[in-house]
């Protein structure tokens, strides 16, 4: 008797809510709302069609606007570069709609964390903590049993972001959001160097050297078979959707969907916050060498700067 009662006790603990959860519900009821607010705009307009529940900006907007006119196979996601999970471009659609998904880290706490959480055992949630690199990224996505036609894919790894999703080929999602460097500029397609143990901030203290540029995601979107339709207002992502499945929506250029990059994030040498806008944050980074993914040269930062991080481009 004594240890069914224990076993009964043990399940209202897991089956009670804490504050956090609580709260955390009505986070996702508010995201229904403003989903169901957003559900009429233009197609292709995700300035009107962005929110926010769990991304870092307005990209759960934007995610759901796309999954009105992508029609999904296979319900399932893959981010990496998720951190704790606490702030992702996929945790709603794990929570609203229920999706399965895979999350990777290179941090064993950030997915010690992540096993804690609730969402954990509530959803069909896998976890893998690795340093991503071109050599592994394929035999980790694998392991999980994850192949084939997805729902989509999330990139933000701050570093190596163009050479992995370059070498990924077990999996072919329907919609890839990427995370670009809006200081690289909207004309040149570039990347940051590949390096296995790439590490944003020890590639250099600003913290700002990082990733590729929206031109160069592009130019290998294209070559998947990808049509780049959008970004976000923020000016870090950018949103591409499998050819075969585009339907109504339309490819833009980089150009057209470049917007600057809002927030300031450098560094100074101590580690502390500089607030830089970017014209300064170019002159911080501007020597520094970057790869033109097209043509294979080096070239810096500063001589492929087009101002473009400094404002709108139409």
């Amino acid at each position: 008797m004594l240890r069914k009662l224990g076993r009964w006790a043990s399940r209202l603990n897991r089956l009670s809510l804490t504050v956090e959860e609580r709260l955390d519900l009505v986070q996702q009821a508010l995201g229904r709302i403003e989903a169901r607010q957003t559900a009429q705009a233009v197609l292709g307009d995700f300035g009107s069609a962005e929110f926010k529940v769990y991304s870092q900006w307005g990209e759960d907007g934007i995610i759901e606007h796309l999954l009105r006119h992508v029609p999904i196979a296979n319900a399932t996601f893959i981010e990496f570069g998720v951190q704790d999970y606490s702030e992702s471009n996929t945790r709603f659609l794990l929570t609203n709609r229920n999706w399965s998904g895979l999350v990777m880290d290179g941090s064993a706490d950030n997915i010690a964390t992540i096993r804690r959480d609730p969402i954990y055992w509530r959803h069909n949630l896998k976890t893998e903590c690795t340093f991503i690199t071109r050599e592994n990224i394929n035999d980790t996505i694998k392991k999980q049993g994850v192949s084939g036609d997805i729902g989509l894919l999330s990139i933000d790894i701050d570093g190596n972001d163009y050479w992995v999703w370059q070498a990924i080929d077990c999996v072919s999602p329907r919609i890839v959001v990427a995370e670009y460097n809006a200081l690289f500029g909207a004309t040149a397609a570039v990347s940051v160097p590949y390096e296995e143990r790439f590490e944003r901030s020890r590639a250099h203290y600003s913290n700002l050297y990082w990733g590729c540029s929206l031109p160069a995601f592009a130019h290998l979107g294209e070559k998947k078979g990808y049509a780049l339709v959008g970004g976000n207002s923020a000016g870090n992502n950018a949103f591409f959707v499998r050819r075969d499945v585009l339907g109504a929506l339309s490819a833009v250029t980089p150009k057209a969907a470049f917007r600057p990059a809002k927030f300031r994030e450098s560094r100074n040498e101590d580690c502390s916050l500089s607030y830089l806008d970017p014209a300064d944050a170019l002159k911080v980074i501007g020597h520094l060498n970057i790869v033109n993914v097209v043509t294979g040269s080096s070239t810096t930062i500063a001589s492929v700067a087009d101002h473009s991080s400094q404002m709108p481009v139409n």
